[in-house]
């Protein structure tokens, strides 16, 4: 039987559902095929979203018009934002989630999205033809034909996981991994490795004495992931806490004694893992003196009794697990559902990707995801909500959609993807993006929202939402910037505030510097500034802190702007397809090499390559008559 679609999704995890509801509400007739149409979106690991940097992602997805920080918000459980201590750089939205909600919640998404239709079956093979992708076929017999294809398999391409000594072939714990298909993707002249992640024990709650861990409660304010109303409270589900607790000295030693058969150091796992995500055997090998290491114990649901023990994923033998856990005074009496178990999956070198992350080497197939060596469901939805909009764009000879390093976490992401590749799988952190200040969680919609309502993607409201927020500040911040103060009407309140008297007049935006100092605080005592924030009814909370936000930096956020902009005169030289670069002498051996393999767009992004010098970027300055 033969179906033909503009877009067809391989994959339903977290790229592909957003690469999927992207194209089709763009208006591409698109097929999502997928093995379990019950486990869409499925959160393999930690049923959380967001994070450290993770949580700027989630939030720069909503402001496309994408939908998993509105799931996300349906289904939380708990909510926390993460580094408060810090400046609003590095503040990270987090969310664990009830794992089951969370799918059915996505599935509603994209079983009533325009355009969009879904199969249940196994790909088994890409059809492609002169250079480009033609449709795939799947096992129960069917042709697919597309213009344009998407492949986000997380790890189930040739996925085999480990247990002790015990290796099963499956892409998840009960589920069949995909054979052929990266065979068949490879037969294209395209470059595969193999990478590794883990997940911890499941555990039942009831075996838990919570008397002996610390409680982790989550937060009630105004933050949530999506920057529309949704839903009629912000936080719809049932709130649970989290639990902490540590190992100790005898933990340690039952997992030392297991090392002999750890697939990790008994040679049965060659591939890499994801170095900022460690099992809890590589952290006792790697930290030989660190006598603990802290647990998070963390529910999977508001109604089940599962939970998920973060800091503890593991592929040493089920009996070694065990014993090592119950060493935990809280774990006396454990009961588990499952073990923990490493899974060795195939992945693709990203930097055979243009920077809509279409193949440079067959057109119109893209890849989204961990098929790219990322980790993260958070960098994986990223990733797919791009690659569905440039699939759409293919199909309908659309320009293509690129995000930049100073215009959004996404755009750094990709960026470094493509330009650097990747030796272990791929984890998002604040420190990667250069231009951190200007990618801060709160203005994500002021960044990207216009973008995706002149692309489609993002609707009347939530670009009203955005013009009456940009309105908003202005009148905050020009009033913060207008308005004069005197010395008698303010000194005796800021010394109540522990900051120091004014020895003269100045403007209120100057005493909105001050550390001590909040917008809401000092409007207490100033009428005519109250009366300015009284205006603000819909989103009072968001729209003062980010009004408050570009007051406090905004010296530092101009700066950075400053330097983005000089960088992008960079990369507006492009040079992709100008230079044999082998037989430029002039440049270094490792340059000629990296620039060579990766041909890159701009002279921007060859100086971001590893091994290109700035005296290797000079050159092809002068060769560009610059």
């Amino acid at each position: 039987m033969e179906f033909n679609y503009d877009v067809i999704v391989i994959g339903a995890g977290h790229a592909g559902c957003e690469a999927a509801a992207a194209a089709a509400r763009l208006g591409s007739r698109t097929c999502l095929i997928t093995m379990d149409m019950n486990k869409i979106a499925q959160m393999s690991c930690n049923p959380a979203m967001g994070g450290i940097a993770k949580g700027q992602i989630v939030r720069e997805i909503d402001a496309l018009g994408g939908w998993t920080g509105l799931v996300t918000d349906r289904t939380a459980i708990q909510f926390r934002l993460l580094n408060r201590s810090k400046g609003p750089a590095m503040w990270s939205p987090r969310a664990q989630c009830d794992r089951a909600k969370f799918i059915w919640a996505w599935r509603e998404v994209l079983e009533n999205t325009p355009n969009l239709h879904i199969w249940q079956d196994t790909v088994r093979r890409l059809l492609a033809d002169d250079g480009e992708v033609k449709g795939v076929e799947t096992a129960w017999g069917g042709t697919f034909r597309a213009k344009c294809v998407v492949l986000t398999a997380g790890t189930f391409l040739n996925g085999l996981m480990h247990v002790g000594r015990v290796m099963l072939p499956g892409g998840r714990m009960a589920e069949p991994a995909s054979y052929e298909l990266t065979e068949s993707i490879a037969a294209l002249g395209i470059t595969y490795g193999r990478m590794k992640t883990g997940t911890p024990v499941r555990i039942d709650g009831r075996s838990v004495h919570y008397e002996d861990l610390e409680a982790q409660d989550g937060e009630t304010d105004f933050h949530r992931f999506s920057f529309l109303p949704d839903t009629a409270t912000a936080r719809p589900l049932r709130q649970l806490p989290c639990w902490s607790c540590f190992t100790n000295e005898a933990v340690h030693d039952v997992l030392r004694r297991g090392l002999p058969d750890s697939p990790l150091y008994n040679g049965q796992i060659q591939s890499i893992g994801p170095r900022y995500c460690p099992s809890i055997e590589t952290k006792i090998v790697t930290f030989p003196d660190k006598p603990q290491h802290q647990l998070f114990l963390e529910p999977e649901g508001e109604s089940t009794q599962e939970y998920y023990l973060n800091g503890f994923s593991s592929s040493l033998p089920m009996d070694i697990q065990l014993e090592a856990l119950r060493q935990i005074p809280a774990f006396r009496d454990l009961v588990v559902y499952r073990p923990g178990y490493a899974i060795e999956y195939d992945y693709f070198d990203p930097t055979q990707l243009k920077h809509t992350l279409e193949s440079k080497l067959v057109r119109n197939l893209f890849f989204a995801g961990q098929v790219n060596g990322t980790t993260g469901y958070e960098e994986a939805a990223g990733q797919g909500i791009v690659a569905g909009i440039n699939a759409h764009q293919n199909c309908h000879g659309g320009q293509p959609f690129t995000l930049a390093r100073d215009e959004a976490y996404i755009g750094v992401l990709i960026d470094d993807l493509v330009t650097k590749g990747v030796d272990e799988p791929y984890r998002m952190f604040t420190s990667r993006a250069e231009y951190r200040i200007l990618l801060r969680m709160d203005d994500a919609d002021m960044r990207l929202t216009e973008r995706a309502y002149r692309l489609g993607l993002a609707g009347e409201e939530r670009y009203a939402l955005l013009v009456s927020k940009r309105e908003a500040i202005r009148r905050i911040t020009n009033f913060a910037r207008n308005y004069s103060i005197k010395p008698a009407l303010i000194n005796s309140t800021l010394e109540q505030m522990g900051t120091t008297p004014l020895r003269q007049g100045c403007k209120l935006v100057d005493l909105v510097a001050r550390p001590q100092i909040t917008l809401e605080g000092i409007a207490k005592h100033i009428p005519a500034f109250r009366q300015e924030l009284a205006r603000v009814v819909e989103r009072h909370d968001e729209i003062v802190e980010a009004a408050e936000i570009l007051l406090k930096y905004e010296g530092y956020i101009a700066r950075e702007r400053q330097i983005a902009e000089k960088l992008h005169r960079l990369e507006a030289i492009k040079i992709k397809g100008r230079f044999d670069y082998a037989q430029l002498q002039s440049l270094s051996t490792e340059a000629r090499q990296k620039l060579s393999r990766i041909d890159p767009e701009t002279i921007a992004q060859a100086s971001r390559i590893p091994g290109v010098s700035p005296s290797d970027v000079n050159v092809l300055l002068l060769l560009c008559g610059r």
